[in-house]
């Protein structure tokens, strides 16, 4: 059990440093090519900042549910990791459909 609550905490801090970068650096190259590819150049700061956003979102989601799995919470665990999923899926396709035009274009 305490090895998937570090791994929890390591895949939810990754996914924070990764928002964190693709934010405040605007390192929009960590992000699918196809899906910046119509994006631009006075469009990248914003986008990226959703983007950076919405992945830091997950990463905090993942972080609380090693919480919720520390103290044997499972369904504050899954409640966590639905609400960072569906959030972050929210704030995804509202960068890509208003700065790309859509997913794969």
């Amino acid at each position: 059990m305490i090895f998937g609550v570090i791994v929890l905490f390591a895949v939810g801090a990754l996914c924070v440093a990764l928002g964190l970068i693709i934010w405040k650096k605007q390192k929009i190259n960590l992000v699918h090519d196809y899906q910046y590819r119509n994006v631009k150049d006075a469009d990248k700061p914003a986008y990226c900042r959703q983007m950076g956003f919405s992945i830091i979102f997950i990463g905090v989601a993942i972080g609380l549910d090693g919480v919720a799995n520390l103290f044997e919470w499972e369904t504050f665990g899954y409640l966590s990791l639905a609400v960072g999923i569906i959030g972050s899926l929210v704030i995804m396709h509202r960068a890509q459909k208003q700065y790309n035009g859509g997913w794969f274009n």
